[in-house]
């Protein structure tokens, strides 16, 4: 199991004590440091069944700057969010588990990370 998180980010702290608090074994992936590729960001889509918008905090700054509200939210845009995803990781919402079974949460609440841990 990882965690892709933002250590100034309240839920990811939550995520990560809860993750300790039930022992569970993970690595932490610091994603504003250590940024995703593109493949990978496709990769965790394809686990969490989601679109790059789903993902996507559009009330940061840099969405703003990128008009991404604006943009359009089809298969044919799809490539456009993740490269910008990708160049702006900031944008990724947080935290995202990816669980053990091949698939993955986005984790902002107590419920969720309980889920990825059950996804043994």
């Amino acid at each position: 199991m990882e965690i892709w998180i933002n250590l100034a980010c309240s839920k990811c702290r939550s995520a990560v004590g809860l993750l300790d608090a039930e022992g569970a074994e993970y690595t932490v992936r610091r994603y504003l440091e250590d940024v995703p590729s593109e493949d990978e960001i496709r990769e965790v889509l394809d686990r969490l069944g989601l679109e790059p918008w789903d993902i996507t905090r559009t009330q940061e700054a840099a969405a703003k700057e990128l008009g991404l509200k604006e943009w359009a939210r089809d298969d044919s845009s799809r490539d456009r969010w993740i490269t910008a995803l990708a160049e702006h990781p900031k944008l990724i919402q947080r935290p995202i588990i990816t669980a053990d079974d091949g698939s993955a949460v986005v984790a902002r609440t107590e419920d969720a990370v309980r889920d990825a841990l059950a996804r043994k």
